[in-house]
């Protein structure tokens, strides 16, 4: 249903709802575009591409429907789509990978030095994520740190300016 980035598509304007709609209005609007892109409703001698586009729209509202109206696959949709909007797009002021910062064996993090003289401080459990976003302690500087991609034996981003 969606990637690691979010949803895929959204369910909700392909049936021209909204979220705070009730399963009945979901289901009004289901019946009606299922209605409007039926293949066997469409007009003889389209051409192929539209034919295609028709059908792939007919597809799309089947399947907004199978989601959205199902009580558990809904519910996790629409928590996707909140983590989507929480997740806050920060200026990021360089790139580094976690093999550029300094462990601290003492404090069990990755510390790497801000130009402002702080720090950007990284605890060992967020490394897990691909990447991160991380303050300076300092100023209002942020950088995102990747783990190393390992497979090439290249950092997925170097350091810049």
């Amino acid at each position: 249903m969606a990637d690691s980035n979010g949803p895929q598509k959204d369910w909700y304007s392909i049936l021209s709802a909204n979220p705070s709609d009730d399963i009945q209005e979901i289901k009004q609007k289901y019946q009606k575009l299922i209605l409007v892109f039926h293949p066997d409703k469409q007009k003889p001698g389209l051409s192929g591409g539209e034919a295609e586009q028709l059908l792939q729209k007919f597809i799309d509202v089947d399947q907004a429907w199978k989601i959205l109206s199902d009580e558990r696959s809904r519910k996790e949709y629409d928590l996707q789509l909140r983590a989507c909007e929480l997740k806050q797009s920060w200026p990021v002021d360089a790139h580094v990978t976690l093999d550029e910062m300094n462990w601290n064996a003492d404090t069990e993090c990755y510390t790497y030095s801000c130009r402002c003289g702080g720090e950007f401080i990284l605890d060992q459990e967020d490394t897990q994520e691909a990447e991160t976003v991380v303050c300076c302690d300092s100023c209002s500087l942020s950088i995102e740190v990747q783990k190393e991609d390992h497979t090439q034996g290249m950092p997925i981003f170097l350091l810049s300016n």
